[in-house]
């Protein structure tokens, strides 16, 4: 068995993707996504012109565009300045930078193994 994960997909600003995303490596989305987004070990970025509806399972989320929908994050999420998110996150860590926008809710896991 290889490492998980093998690279970065990418979704380009004309595309519009309707349906369900899964996939093992990272993925870059500057287009449009809608239904769900299923990246259990790897990571999503949503770009400066992405706009997602959409619900997320991932191990990390960077935010810079507009996301709609619960984001669920193994790891972390970030939201960088430019980001706009409406729906609630549950992951271990969050990074908010200052002009991001969010209306939910945040829940905060603690990682139990040591």
């Amino acid at each position: 068995m290889g490492a998980p994960g093998g690279g970065l997909a990418q979704i380009g600003s004309s595309v519009v993707v309707k349906g369900e995303l899964s996939g093992s490596e990272d993925l870059f989305v500057d287009g449009h996504v809608e239904g769900t987004i299923a990246l259990k070990s790897n990571n999503l970025t949503v770009g400066p012109n992405g706009q997602v509806k959409a619900s997320v399972d991932a191990k990390g989320v960077i935010v810079q565009g507009k996301l709609e929908g619960n984001i669920q994050a193994s790891d972390r999420v970030e939201l960088r300045k430019s980001a706009s998110v409406t729906g609630d996150i549950a992951t271990q860590r969050i990074s908010i930078e200052e002009g991001a926008f969010l209306k939910g809710k945040v829940d905060i896991h603690r990682s139990d193994s040591k």
